[in-house]
C-alpha cells in the first residue's frame, strides 16, 4: 500500500531532491521556463504554484515563507511583485508542461514547464523591442538625409 507516499523520489536523497526542487522552481520564476525531464516537471509543477499562490497573498508571512524555499532575493522580489498581480485574479492551473521529445544522450523524455501567459509577455516585449528598433531606424535615416541637404 502506498498510503502517506505522496512524491516522487527522483532516485535521490532528501537533501538532493529539496535542493533539486527549490533551485528548478527558483529558475521558473526566474525564466518563466525551463526544459527538464518530464518527471521532474510533474514533480516540481504543486511547488511552483504554491510559490504564486504565496506571492498572490503579499503580507510579510508569505514573504518569509517564500524567502526560505526560494534561492535568490530576486526570484522573491519577482514573483510578489510580478508573478502575484499577473495571476492575481487566477484560481490555480499557474504552470504547463508541454511534451518535447527525448533527448539525444540518454532518451529521456523532456518537456518544458511555464508559467502560463508567459508567451504572451515574450511576445509583447520582442513586439516593443522591434517597434522601438524601427523607429530609431527611421530616426537615424532621417538624421542622414539631413546631414546630405
Amino acid at each position: 500500500m502506498r498510503h502517506l507516499k505522496a512524491g516522487s523520489k527522483l532516485k535521490r536523497d532528501a537533501g538532493s531532491r529539496k535542493s533539486l526542487l527549490r533551485n528548478l522552481v527558483t529558475s521558473v520564476i526566474l525564466e518563466e521556463r525551463v526544459v527538464t525531464t518530464v518527471t521532474k516537471a510533474k514533480a516540481v509543477k504543486p511547488l511552483i504554484d504554491k510559490m504564486i499562490t504565496l506571492g498572490k497573498r503579499d503580507t510579510l508571512h508569505a514573504r518569509r515563507q517564500a524567502a526560505s524555499f526560494l534561492e535568490t532575493p530576486k526570484s522573491v522580489k519577482k514573483l510578489f511583485d510580478t508573478l502575484g498581480t499577473r495571476f492575481g485574479q487566477r484560481n490555480g492551473g499557474y504552470t504547463r508542461i508541454v511534451r518535447l521529445g527525448f533527448r539525444k544522450g540518454d532518451g529521456a523524455e523532456q518537456a518544458m514547464i511555464e508559467l502560463v501567459g508567459s508567451e504572451l509577455v515574450k511576445r509583447a516585449a520582442e513586439r516593443a523591442k522591434r517597434k522601438e528598433e524601427k523607429l530609431k531606424a527611421q530616426r537615424e535615416g532621417r538624421d542622414e538625409e539631413a546631414d546630405e541637404e
